[in-house]
């Protein structure tokens, strides 16, 4: 059977401040400039899925999307959705909210939900122009 990639978009909205507290404040804002706000800033997050494997041949599906989109909803949009991720995750508690961090975040989220035999990437986008894409561990 031939490998295909399937893709599921999303999109959440939410609120971080990129910090490491065991920096001084003069230190935190050099690295992280206004990313570091202490009143926190949000962006309007692009999430595209991907899955990739063999067709099923009973169902003629790689994996159903309607389902993928559910995963998604219950592992990632329910969780971060008009949310600050520092203050209102426990992903986020002690880990910093980069678009880096983020995606690995999601990334584990759906691997725990999605069959071992599919193979998972995410790509988020933060902004147009700035994204990142994880494959896994």
């Amino acid at each position: 059977m031939p490998q295909l990639t399937i893709c599921r978009a999303e999109h959440f909205n939410a609120a971080h401040r990129l910090h490491n507290p065991a920096w001084d404040e003069a230190r935190n804002q050099a690295v992280f400039g206004k990313c570091n706000n202490p009143n926190y800033h949000g962006h309007n997050y692009n999430l595209t899925v991907r899955l990739t494997g063999e067709i099923d041949p009973e169902t003629g599906y790689v994996f159903d999307l309607k389902q993928l989109g559910d995963i998604v909803k219950e592992q990632v949009i329910n969780r971060f959705d008009h949310r600050n991720l520092n203050l209102d995750t426990e992903d986020f508690r002690a880990l910093n909210p980069t678009a880096e961090n983020i995606a690995v975040v999601i990334w584990r989220r759906l691997r725990a939900a999605l069959p071992p035999t599919l193979t998972l990437a995410v790509t988020l986008h933060e902004t147009d122009r700035n994204f990142v894409e994880y494959y896994g561990e």
